[in-house]
C-alpha cells in the first residue's frame, strides 16, 4: 500500500472471454455422461467467499422469473437445458436398458454438475483468501501478492465508522493512486458477478461427493421415473447462489491479518513495558515498530535529534507529569507531541485533544496524521470552523484523535464534562503555548486548561511553544515540569534594513544591531519610486530558485505588495514551470466555479501569489500544495501564516514592523523569522525586516527586549473571560456555590498571577462581582434551599437564558441584545426581503467597525425599495433619522428597539448589496 491510502485491486474477465466461455460451454447435441474426475481437495476445504454486493438478509427468491446474469445463454439457462436433455436422455434409457445398465445411469446424473464445470473448462482453488482461477482461452490469475494489497472500498463497513475528515484522506489518497488503472463501472459488476459465480461453483464441488453418495443410495425405480417431478437443479443452483450471497465472508486478507496480530502484540509489549516505568520502554519509545517506519515513509525522518530523544527519555514522562517544553520554530517540537499522542492512542488506550490555533493548522494537522490513523487503527476527527460533533461519537473499540481550535476544543471539553466523559480523555496538547496572553482567545484557553485540571486527575497536559519568558507561572498554573533547549538545525540570520543599508542583529552588541553592507541596487528613477525599499531587487536574489515569503500589515497590502513585484518582474519568470502554473490556474477557477480573482490571474503566472484569510479554505490549501511543491516561489501574506503552519522559506521578509496598526511585538516578530531555513528543506535561511527611519529606535528595543510575558485575560475580557467562565461552571455543575467557585478560581492561572493583575480588589472580590452581574443579568440565580442549608452555602442555579448563552458560546456582552432582537423577530419576521434576515444575522462585534457618510448612506438608503425601507424602519432606523443625521441636525432621542450600530451596519451591507 503506497500513499498510506488503501487501494481495491479487483480484475474482471474481458468481455469478450466471457462470450466465448459461454458459446463454447452451450451444448450442440444429446448429452454424454463424461468421465468421473475429482475435483480439486483444496477447493473443498476452503471455498471462496461471496460477493459483499450479493449479502441480503430477505427470504425471497434473489432472481425470480428471470434467472440470467446476461441473458439467456446464462450459466443457469445452459444447466437448464443440460439438465433437460440429461432427463430425456436418462428416460430413454430405462425403458431400454436392464437393471444393471441403469447403474451405470445414476453415476452419470451425478456427475452432471461437474459436467456443466468442465464444459466452461474453469479450474478452482482456494487457500485461504488467495484465489485462482482460469480460462483455456484467457489465463487470469488472482495471485497471492494481489491479494495481499487487496482492502475494502468506501462503502464497506470498515470505512463507515470514520469521521468525514479522515474518510476526506483516504478517498483523496485512493483516487490519487487509483485513477490510473480504476475499471470502468461495467467491468466491476461483471467481476462481481464472475466472483459471486465463482463462489457458488466452488461450494458445489465442495459438496459434490457427499450428494453424489447420498443419492446412490436413495435413488429408487420409482424415483428415477418421477425425476422430472423432483426439484430441478437449476432450482438446486439458485439456493447455493442465495446461501452464498447471504454467507459472511472474511474483510481482509489472511496476510493482513497475520501483519495486524503482529502490531497488536507488539502494542501490548510497549504497554505493559510503559506501566512498568522501566528503562526499555519498548521497540520505539513505547511504540510499536511500526511507528518506526512510517515516519520514515511519511515523513522521512530516519533518526531523531538528540534532544528529542532526551526529551522523551525524560523522568516526569514516565511519571505521565504535565510537561511544558520550549525550543526555537523548526527544532522539531511537533514530532515529540505526536509520539506522545501516539502512545496515549495505541497503548494507554485513551482519547487524545490537541489544540491549535488558527483553523489552517488544524487542517494541515489532519492530513498529516489521517495516514498514521488508517495504518495504526485510531480515528482523526476534525473541530474546526462548522465541522465537529458535540458530543463525540463514543467509540468502544478505536480511539479518536480531535484536532481543535481553541474555540471548537473548548466546546468539547464542556460536552464531555456534561455527559461524565472527561476521563476518557488521557492527553492534552497544546500548540503555541503563548497563546495564553492572547486576548480573549488566551481567556478561553485558560478556561480549557483550568476545567481539565479541576475535573480529570488522570488527564496529562503537554504544552509546547517557541515564544516563552515567564515559564514559572505557567509551571504553578499546569503544575508542570519544564524542558528547554536552543536547538535549531538551520542557522538562521537576521536582518534589519533601514534606508539604504542593512544591519545584522547581534544580541551581544550594545544596541543589538552591526553594520552589515550597503545596498549597490541600481534603480531607475520610476522603480525606485514605486519601490523606495528595494523589494522587488531582494526578492529576486533568491527566487526562482529559493522560495520566498513577504510579511505584509493587511491583506490588501498583500495583494498590492504582489501585483507591484510582478509589473517589474523580467519575463523570463513566466517560462518557469509555466504548463503547472496554468493548471494551478485552471484549479483555482475550477474551485471558485469559473471565476479566479484578477490578481492572482496576473500574479501566478511568474509564480507569486497572496495568502490571507480572504480566500476561501480550498483556495488556500491549493496555493499552499503550489508553493510547497515549487511552483509559486514567492507568497504575500499576513502574520497568520507564521504560527505553524508548515510553509518555510530559504528568505522571510517583512515588509513593515507592524501587524495592521499595532507595532510588532517579540513574540510575533520571533514567529514570522522562524519560517526561514526549515529542516530537510534549506540549508541555511535569512530574514529581513524593513524598516523606516522613524521607526529605528521602536526596532532596536524590539530586537533587545526579551520575550513579552504571558498573562492571564480573564479580568481583561470580562464578558468573554471571567463571566463566561463562572456561567458554565455552574451549567456544567463543576461548582455549585460561590465557595466551589473560588476554590475553582485558585487554580486558574489568573490566580496564580492575581496579585500583579488586580492589587485593589482580591480574588474573591472579583469572583463575588462577577457572579453579581451574571445573577443581575438573568443568566443566574439563586437557588431555593431547605432550612437544613440554609446555614451553608446557597447553591446557584443556571436558568435557560444562561444555559442558551454557554452553550452557544455568545459573548456575554450581546447575549440580552440577541435574545431581545430574535424575540421582536418571532413577534412578526419579514421575508419579502432578506434585509430582516441579514440584520438578525449580523455579528455584533462587526459594529465598531461602522461609521457611515450619511450624505452617502441616504442616498443609498433612498434607492431601496419600500419593502426594505419599511424592514429598516422595524428594525429601528428610520427614513426621518437617516434624513436628521444627513443634514446635521442634534438627535435628542436614538432608537429604542434593537442595537443602534448593529441597525446601521446591517443597512450598510443591504446597500452594498442592492
Amino acid at each position: 500500500m503506497e500513499d498510506g491510502g488503501p487501494a481495491v485491486r479487483r480484475r474482471s474477465r474481458p468481455a469478450c472471454a466471457r462470450k466465448r466461455s459461454r458459446d463454447r460451454a452451450q451444448p450442440c447435441g444429446p448429452c454424454s455422461p463424461p468421465a468421473h474426475k475429482r475435483s480439486s481437495p483444496r477447493a473443498e476445504e476452503e471455498p471462496v467467499p461471496a460477493s459483499p454486493e450479493y449479502n441480503n438478509d430477505s427470504e425471497e427468491d434473489l432472481f425470480g422469473d428471470y434467472s440470467s446474469f446476461s441473458g439467456n445463454d446464462s450459466l443457469l439457462a445452459q444447466v437448464d437445458n443440460m439438465e433437460q436433455e440429461c432427463l430425456q436422455s436418462i428416460d430413454l434409457l430405462s425403458y431400454t436398458k436392464n437393471m444393471e445398465d441403469k447403474a451405470t445411469v445414476e453415476p452419470a446424473f451425478g456427475d452432471l454438475q461437474l459436467q456443466n464445470v468442465r464444459s466452461k473448462e474453469l479450474i478452482f482453488s482456494a487457500t485461504g483468501n488467495i484465489t485462482g482461477f482460469k480460462t483455456e482461452e484467457s489465463h487470469f490469475w488472482r495471485t497471492a501478492s494481489e491479494q495481499e494489497n487487496r482492502t475494502l472500498e468506501h462503502g464497506d463497513c470498515i470505512l463507515d465508522d470514520l469521521p468525514s475528515s479522515q474518510l476526506l484522506y483516504f478517498e483523496e489518497m485512493n483516487n490519487s493512486s487509483v485513477d490510473s488503472r480504476k475499471p470502468s463501472g461495467r467491468k466491476e459488476n461483471a467481476n462481481n458477478m464472475n466472483f459471486c459465480r465463482d463462489k457458488m461453483l466452488n461450494q458445489s464441488s465442495c459438496h459434490h461427493n457427499a450428494e453424489h453418495s447420498k443419492r446412490n443410495n436413495e435413488l429408487s425405480p420409482s424415483t428415477t421415473c418421477n425425476l422430472s417431478k423432483r426439484k430441478s437443479l437449476k432450482d438446486h443452483l439458485k439456493n447455493t447462489m442465495t446461501e452464498n450471497a447471504k454467507a459472511h465472508i472474511p474483510k481482509v486478507s489472511r496476510t493482513k491479518q497475520l501483519k495486524e496480530a503482529v502490531l497488536s502484540e507488539e502494542i501490548c509489549v510497549a504497554k505493559k513495558a510503559i506501566e512498568t516505568s522501566s528503562v526499555d520502554i519498548g521497540p520505539f519509545y513505547g511504540l510499536p515498530s511500526k511507528v518506526k517506519d512510517l515516519l520514515v515513509q511519511f515523513r522521512g525522518i530516519e533518526k531523531l535529534y538528540e534532544w528529542q530523544h532526551t526529551c522523551l527519555t525524560l523522568e516526569s514522562l514516565q511519571q505521565r507529569k504535565n510537561l511544558i517544553y520550549s525550543l526555537p520554530t523548526s527544532g522539531g517540537k511537533t514530532l515529540i507531541a505526536e509520539i506522545l499522542i501516539l502512545q496515549e492512542l495505541l497503548c494507554r488506550q485513551k482519547d487524545v485533544l490537541m489544540v491549535l490555533p488558527y483553523v489552517a493548522i488544524v487542517q494541515e494537522k489532519v492530513w498529516a496524521l489521517s495516514s498514521f490513523g488508517i495504518e495504526l487503527g485510531f480515528l482523526v476527527e476534525e473541530y474546526a470552523g462548522s465541522k465537529g460533533r458535540f458530543p463525540p461519537i463514543k467509540r468502544r473499540i478505536k480511539k479518536s484523535l480531535y484536532i481543535a481550535t481553541i474555540e471548537k476544543g473548548h466546546n468539547l471539553v464542556n460536552s464531555l464534562i456534561e455527559t461524565g466523559r472527561i476521563g476518557d480523555l488521557g492527553l492534552v496538547v497544546v500548540d503555541e503555548l503563548h497563546m495564553l496572553g492572547a486576548g480573549s482567545r488566551g481567556a478561553i484557553l485558560e478556561m480549557i486548561l483550568a476545567k481539565i485540571l479541576y475535573t480529570s486527575k488522570t488527564t496529562q497536559i503537554i504544552g509546547m511553544s517557541a515564544t516563552l519568558n515567564n515559564v514559572g507561572d505557567l509551571q504553578q498554573f499546569l503544575q508542570a515540569e519544564y524542558y528547554a533547549n536552543n536547538f535549531r538545525p538551520v542557522e538562521l540570520k537576521e536582518y534589519v534594513k533601514i534606508q539604504d543599508s542593512i544591519y545584522e542583529v547581534d544580541n551581544k552588541a550594545e544596541n543589538g544591531l552591526t553594520f552589515s553592507r550597503l545596498l549597490n541596487f541600481k534603480y531607475s528613477s520610476n522603480l525606485q519610486r514605486m519601490d523606495p525599499d528595494h523589494l522587488i531587487a531582494l526578492v529576486t536574489e533568491v527566487i526562482p530558485n529559493y522560495s520566498c515569503l513577504v510579511f505584509c500589515p493587511t491583506k490588501k497590502n498583500c495583494e498590492n505588495v504582489a501585483e507591484m513585484i510582478c509589473k517589474y518582474l523580467n519575463k523570463e519568470y513566466r517560462n518557469h514551470r509555466e504548463n503547472e502554473k496554468q493548471d494551478l490556474i485552471k484549479d483555482l477557477k475550477n474551485i471558485g466555479k469559473g471565476s479566479l480573482c484578477p490578481v492572482l490571474k496576473r500574479t501566478i503566472p511568474f509564480g507569486i501569489a497572496y495568502h490571507h484569510s480572504g480566500l476561501i479554505s480550498d483556495e488556500r490549501k491549493r496555493i499552499e500544495e503550489a508553493y510547497s511543491a515549487g511552483v509559486l516561489c514567492l507568497l504575500t501574506c499576513t502574520s497568520t501564516l507564521a504560527a505553524g503552519v508548515n510553509l518555510p522559506a530559504r528568505r522571510v521578509i517583512l515588509r513593515a514592523p507592524y501587524i495592521a496598526t499595532e507595532f510588532l511585538k517579540k513574540n510575533q516578530y520571533k514567529q514570522m523569522i522562524g519560517r526561514a531555513g526549515r529542516a530537510g528543506i534549506d540549508s541555511a535561511g535569512e530574514s529581513i525586516l524593513i524598516v523606516q527611519e522613524k521607526d529605528k529606535h521602536l526596532v532596536q528595543d524590539l530586537v533587545n527586549s526579551p520575550l513579552e510575558n504571558c498573562y492571564s485575560n480573564l479580568l481583561l475580557e470580562v464578558t468573554k473571560g471571567i463571566q463566561s467562565l463562572l456561567l458554565s461552571l455552574v451549567g456544567l455543575k463543576i461548582a455549585r456555590n460561590s465557595e466551589e467557585i473560588y476554590h475553582f478560581m485558585c487554580g486558574t492561572l489568573y490566580g496564580v498571577q492575581q496579585q500583579f493583575l488586580s492589587k485593589e480588589k482580591s480574588l474573591s472580590d472579583v469572583t463575588r462581582e462577577a457572579l453579581g452581574c451574571l445573577i443581575e443579568k438573568g443568566l443566574l440565580k439563586e437557588k431555593m434551599t431547605s432550612e437544613k442549608e440554609q446555614k451553608s452555602q446557597s447553591n446557584l442555579e443556571i436558568t435557560q437564558l444562561g444555559q442558551a448563552t454557554y452553550k452557544g458560546s455568545i459573548d456575554l456582552a450581546y447575549c440580552d441584545a440577541l435574545y431581545r432582537d430574535l424575540k421582536k423577530g418571532l413577534e412578526g419576521l419579514v421575508l419579502e426581503s432578506c434585509l430582516h434576515l441579514l440584520y438578525l444575522t449580523t455579528p455584533y462585534d462587526m459594529t465598531s467597525h461602522c461609521s457611515p457618510d450619511w450624505m452617502i448612506y441616504f442616498r443609498q438608503f433612498s434607492q431601496l425599495n419600500s419593502v426594505e425601507q419599511k424592514v429598516a424602519a422595524i428594525v429601528g432606523v428610520p427614513e426621518s433619522f437617516i434624513m436628521k443625521k444627513a443634514s446635521g441636525q442634534a438627535i435628542k432621542k436614538r432608537p429604542t428597539y434593537g442595537t443602534f450600530q448593529k441597525n446601521l451596519t446591517c443597512l450598510e451591507d443591504m446597500c452594498k448589496i442592492s
